[in-house]
């Protein structure tokens, strides 16, 4: 029975993911609040889940989890992208490399590239009723041709600038689309992400039991509403980061060094910011992981710039101002102590003394916490405006067990409905004071007492005696 129901709870899930996939999203009008609502039941049955996980058999939990990842994976993969558009940035890279062409090369609005523009991504404009063209439908854009200045509609986000993604990232890319005609919309890089979160998944279920630990936290990630939407749904290309992360972690904590090295290089050269991962990778010998790194990064590079030179940088400056890296509004939870450039610096400082603090602390053999605790901190002071960016921190939770970070990811999540910066900030704030708090309650009786000790101290100070009596 207790097996029964957490294959139910799992199944019910699945059920709540498939019909918002299939009805709600951003890109469909009137459906606002429904989507919050929605997101926020994912995560509360996310959570009963969970629980009745726990009273399952430890011999029946493997199967559990997967029967759950499976279940709801496939629900997420019902309907097309709900929450963004940057799949449709991914296949038109893929596309132009399957024709020889650097995504580098050339922003998607641009007339060299005409003959290569599918129906689906570049449709026809409607003519209105005055006669003037326009560009309408669900996620589609308006720009002008590069050249011509004619009307172009496209469903690929700032399609006028270059792509931003690394080498290892466009290499998925043309690798998912090499494989699909051209009018496959997006259901491959749905199916890829299908595909890799569940080998996360049966990954985490083998380093689980070769550590002797509980295979139901596997479900952290495997059952997680932010990888169904982000990861299948949405597809976001920050899971391969996540997949090249974990098994970087795993080779070297197994002390393969340099092939976990050049795994940590193709994470890095996936999505840039998977370099926070390294500092609990350099306790030991540090040299073959730094070495396997740049050497596995620089190598994905080579046929770009060979191809484009110095355009392989793409739009990375561009997005930072964007994003307000250069002003330091970016930092939402540092932004509240310190503001203006001072923020990025204040920042940055908070990011080394952590990393400084992971290096010198992480047990080379068992980095897991190390990691969790370095990606965390990094997603609390980057403050992010993505939910797909905690891809990165959700499997080093199932590998601890230490759910509570996990309101990170719901922190960022519950920004992406809710756009503004007091949100993002303290709900953030929120999760820090959860993680904060489960910490000192893990650190076990030791602390507690000291803490009782000292509120008992406080106590008597603060009442006279004849009340303490009392």
């Amino acid at each position: 029975m207790r097996t029964f129901l957490a294959v139910l709870a799992s199944a019910v899930l699945a059920a709540t993911v498939g019909w918002g996939v299939t009805h709600l999203g951003f890109y469909v009008a009137g459906v606002g609040h429904t989507f919050q609502v929605w997101t926020l039941a994912c995560w509360a049955l996310f959570a009963a889940a969970l629980l009745l996980l726990r009273r399952v058999p430890a011999r029946a939990a493997t199967a559990v989890v997967l029967v759950g990842a499976a279940l709801i994976g496939g629900a997420a993969i019902a309907g097309p992208p709900n929450t963004s558009t940057d799949s449709a940035r991914y296949a038109w890279d893929g596309i132009v490399q399957g024709h020889g062409i650097s995504p580098f090369a050339h922003a998607p609005n641009s007339a060299v590239t005409r003959d290569l523009k599918p129906d689906w991504l570049f449709p026809a404009p409607t003519t209105a009723a005055d006669g003037t063209q326009e560009c309408t439908g669900t996620r589609v854009f308006t720009t002008h041709e590069k050249g011509t200045h004619d009307l172009l509609c496209t469903t690929i986000n700032r399609p006028r600038v270059f792509t931003i993604y690394p080498a290892a990232a466009e290499l998925y890319f043309a690798a998912v689309r090499a494989v699909v005609p051209v009018t496959a919309e997006y259901w491959p890089f749905q199916l890829a992400g299908l595909i890799l979160s569940l080998g996360v998944t049966v990954l985490l279920l083998a380093l689980l039991r070769r550590r002797g630990l509980d295979p139901r936290w596997a479900a952290l990630w495997a059952w997680c509403p932010l990888v169904a939407s982000e990861a299948v749904t949405n597809s976001h290309v920050d899971l391969l980061a996540a997949v090249a992360g974990l098994g970087a972690t795993a080779l070297v904590a197994s002390n393969r060094r340099w092939r976990g090295g050049a795994v940590l290089g193709v994470a890095i050269a996936v999505k840039l910011f998977p370099v926070v991962a390294a500092p609990a990778l350099l306790r030991r010998r540090p040299v073959g992981v730094v070495v396997g790194a740049i050497a596995a990064f620089a190598l994905l590079y080579v046929p770009y710039v060979i191809s484009t030179g110095p355009k392989v940088i793409g739009f990375l400056p561009g997005y930072l101002m964007e994003e307000g890296v250069d002003d330091g509004s970016r930092f939402a939870l540092v932004f509240l102590f310190v503001h203006g450039k001072a923020t990025t610096v204040a920042a940055v400082l908070i990011l080394l003394v952590v990393a400084l603090i992971v290096w010198r602390t992480t047990d080379p053999d068992n980095p897991w916490l190390g990691q969790l605790v370095m990606i965390g901190a990094f997603l609390l002071v980057l403050s992010p405006r993505y939910p797909w960016y905690a891809l990165l921190l959700v499997p080093f939770v199932a590998m601890t067990g230490r759910f509570e970070w996990l309101g990170i990811a719901l922190a960022i999540s519950i920004r992406q409905f809710w756009p503004y910066a007091y949100v993002r900030a303290w709900t953030l704030g929120a999760a820090l004071v959860i993680i904060v708090a489960m910490a000192i309650w893990r650190s076990g009786p030791g602390w507690r007492g000291r803490i009782r000790d000292r509120a008992r101290d406080e106590w008597h100070l603060l009442l006279p005696a004849r009340l303490q009596r009392r």
